[in-house]
């Protein structure tokens, strides 16, 4: 059972460029990733906890934002491209408050993006150039 997101993707002239995507498998603790596109500006912030009211009136959570250009890269083409791309754990977060089950494409085996990352994690990410 996935939790209550008051934030609602797909909602003409509100939230239509929203996505909103859950992942839930052997990570259960995992961070948050947010991408935003702030009038062409690319923008990642990495965050402890969800943006529920639980998190941000009684926890101490974090959320900050990414600066070095090669994490932000990282993050943008390795992380949250493998995540987006998961067929197995992921579900869509629709305008009505549901979630839908995304599914390989006919014929593809199904992508366990968090398996994926444990399979291929590299140790030289921010290494220098």
């Amino acid at each position: 059972m996935r939790s209550t997101c008051i934030l609602r993707p797909g909602v003409k002239g509100l939230s239509e460029n929203i996505r909103i995507t859950s992942i839930v498998g052997r990570f259960l603790e995992h961070s948050r990733v947010y991408y935003f596109r702030n009038g062409g500006k690319e923008e990642i912030y990495v965050g402890s906890a969800d943006l529920m009211p639980r998190n941000l009136e009684k926890r101490v959570e974090t959320l900050f934002p990414i600066q070095d250009p090669r994490l932000l890269r990282y993050l943008r083409d390795d992380v949250l491209a493998i995540s987006l791309a998961d067929t197995a754990k992921a579900r869509l977060l629709k305008a009505d408050g549901t979630f839908e089950r995304v599914a390989p494409s006919p014929g593809d085996e199904p992508l366990n993006s968090q398996q994926w990352m444990i399979d291929h994690r590299t140790r030289d990410v921010v290494a220098p150039s």
